[in-house]
């Protein structure tokens, strides 16, 4: 298709805009943070889609100081001629239809990310003020929108070569829009999770250059990405925290049958599987039928490549699809043009038809690189038949502990006090730091519905420790025998007891560690907890401050301050004393918590337990790859990025106890 033949004939109109504003999470999944960001997703994968269909080479993405945010690109911009079916312009057709695009119709795009989303016609409904601005035929065309609604008709006029964008393009279109305060609570767009989505972006579409600016700060911050490597850079990218085996990542790009697959690889020093998959640029965070073909590649690739070498004599037992993707770091991205997502989230690719494309492509591409290199290729099967092994002895150890009872349902850890609900739907599980806590946690907690379990110091990094390690530490057995679904292989994670699992630790350096290490052993071994929302963290009381018979608790020496200065007092002339105390004159008396075993049973009730008072935060996995990324650089062996990343962050640390 030529640049010239897109025209108005190709914006197809499918539906009206009404419903959007009425019910908005119906399009973007919610008014929160994920909503809010939904909107910069939609105007972002416009601009990819143009690079996708190889017109625009460049994507600004500009975070202005009104609050406001912009997405230009150098594609082939909105035709802003009159639409046939519309009576209006293409540009106006296109900022005021849901589903009214050139993604609908034959071949304006290949392929395309946003076919499937809903459009940037819900950007501008839910957007207070809305600036679209097409540059083409050496004119510039400039349409504003209010919640919507058309606030003039499209002007055109001379390119300002004093705008930056306008002088840069020859062709392109560019979005400027302010989220609506009637529909969000919170209008602050976050830097970090769209400099990371850009990133990521860049990776997948190697070639482009994604520029970034944030004129909010005093100091403006200014990031552009380009990666002529495509996967094989991102792959580089994330395995950096995990340590790579070898060098050379195996990477492949090809297209067969409409079916473009890009695939990069390599093995790190880590004992879990990571698997990222992409259909049209959008993370299919469940799998899908690109994934099947990949693993069943990659899983006869390797075992054909060992019995050719003999090496499955060594072993003496079967090599398996999960000794073959432990330490595995590898990203598949496919591209196609009828992608079939299952449910609306799309985080699974449906269409059986890759599967075989995918497997067929892979397995000859794979054995082609293990055979054209034997270094790489030995570090590969060296690191499967240790994985292997110690599968068998992982198996055996929990065959031990089975034996044993430990993990038996119906057996109970001793120091589990249980709660007497047994609808887990109802049941809350603390994990509670210390038998001090522990005790104040049994005592004031209500039995009904409440168990505690606590643990005695720091327990096992998992992000360090094969699972037959795992299964010999006393306090994870404890804490899977509490959770009653088991673990591995024969985890069942319906049996689960409690639908509400607490983390409760102190607010020094060492809770934050413990609770870390729990979050760790949560998500390598029951990410399916978090992503139910099973998991939570307690946040217990910093400060008590009392007044006469006035009590009152801070989460915070923020909220301290509000509580001081609603009393009237100077914090100056109140006493801060760590174990209560205070001269016989003082007015307020402000005690700061060391610790939950500081806490009495009716304090830790007051403050922790009784579910109308407590605050909890619950743990979500918003963004499973950064995730796992952080979870590695700072659970795991390389010293190098954890080093790096403390530096980065230090000053943003609070209430430090050394």
């Amino acid at each position: 298709m030529q640049e010239n033949d897109y025209t108005a004939k190709q914006i197809t109109v499918l539906e009206g805009l009404e419903p959007v504003r009425l019910r908005p999470g119906m399009y973007i999944g919610g008014t929160g943070p994920e909503g809010l960001h939904h909107l910069v997703w939609e105007a972002f994968d416009n601009a990819i889609d143009e690079a996708l269909a190889g017109y625009a080479k460049r994507i600004w993405v500009t975070f202005k100081k009104d609050g406001s945010l912009s997405v230009a690109d150098d594609g082939r911009g909105i035709p802003v001629d009159i639409h046939p079916q519309t009576k209006k312009s293409a540009l106006e057709t296109v900022m005021t239809t849901l589903h009214a695009g050139g993604k609908f119709a034959g071949e304006t795009y290949k392929v395309s990310g946003g076919l499937h989303g809903v459009g940037i016609s819900v950007v501008n409904a839910l957007s207070e003020s809305f600036i679209a601005e097409v540059i083409r035929e050496n004119s510039h065309f400039r349409q504003t929108y209010s919640r919507g609604i058309p606030q003039s008709a499209v002007i055109k006029s001379e390119i300002d070569k004093n705008d930056f964008w306008q002088s840069q393009v020859i062709t392109g279109t560019r979005v400027t829009f302010l989220p609506d305060r009637e529909i969000f609570d919170n209008l602050t767009l976050d830097w970090q999770t769209v400099l990371n989505h850009a990133r990521q972006q860049a990776y997948l579409t190697k070639g482009i250059t994604i520029i970034l600016k944030d004129e909010r700060q005093d100091k403006e911050e200014f990031y552009a990405f380009y990666f002529e490597g495509g996967l094989a850079s991102y792959v580089r990218h994330l395995a950096v925290s995990k340590g790579m085996l070898f060098d050379r990542p195996f990477y492949v790009e090809k297209e067969t049958e409409s079916i473009f697959i890009e695939c990069a690889l390599v093995y790190v020093d880590d004992y879990n599987e990571h698997v990222y998959s992409f259909a049209n640029n959008i993370y299919t965070t469940e799998g899908g039928t690109h994934v099947a073909g990949f693993r069943s590649a990659l899983t006869r690739a390797i075992t054909d490549y060992i019995k050719k070498q003999n090496l499955s004599k060594e072993t003496g037992f079967q090599i398996t699809g999960e000794d073959v993707r432990e330490g595995l770091m590898a990203v598949i991205s496919v591209r196609l043009k009828n992608p079939q997502f299952e449910g609306q989230t799309k985080a699974k690719l449906g269409n059986p038809e890759v599967r075989s494309k995918v497997e067929s492509t892979l397995t000859q591409e794979l054995v082609y690189f293990l055979e054209e290199n034997p270094k790489e290729a030995k570090i590969i099967i060296e690191k499967i038949l240790l994985a292997a092994k110690a599968r068998v002895a992982a198996h055996a150890a929990r065959e031990t502990v089975l034996r044993k009872g430990a993990l038996e349902v119906g057996s109970l850890p001793g120091k589990l006090a249980d709660c007497s609900e047994k609808t887990p739907a109802f049941s809350e599980l603390y994990i509670v730091e210390g038998d001090s806590a522990g005790g104040s946690a049994k005592a004031g907690r209500d039995r009904r519905f409440q168990a505690v379990l606590p643990l005695r110091g720091k327990i096992l990094n998992v992000e360090k420790a094969r699972f037959d390690k795992v299964l010999a530490s006393e306090e994870i057995k404890n804490l899977i025998q509490a959770l009653g679904a088991g673990i591995g292989e024969t985890k069942e994670i319906a049996k689960v007891r409690y639908h509400r699992i607490i983390i409760m630790t102190d607010s020094d350096v060492d809770g934050s560690h413990i609770r870390t290490l729990v979050l760790t052993f949560f998500y390598r071994h029951y990410p399916e907890l978090i992503e139910n929302g099973y998991v939570y963290i307690a946040q217990p009381p910093l400060y008590l401050i009392q007044k006469g018979n006035q009590k009152f608790y801070a989460l915070t020496d923020t909220e301290k301050e509000r509580i001081l200065a609603s009393l009237g007092v100077n914090e100056n002339s109140s006493s801060e004393s760590p174990d209560g105390g205070g001269g016989k004159d003082t007015k307020v008396l402000v005690q700061r918590y060391k610790g939950l075993g500081e806490m009495n049973p009716e304090q830790l009730w007051e403050t922790t337990l009784n579910p109308e008072k407590r605050t909890l935060i619950q743990v979500k996995i918003e963004d499973a790859m950064r995730a796992d990324e952080i979870f590695s650089m700072l659970m795991g062996d390389q010293v190098g990025p954890r080093k790096s990343w403390l530096q980065t962050h230090a000053k943003q640390v609070e209430n430090l106890d050394i």
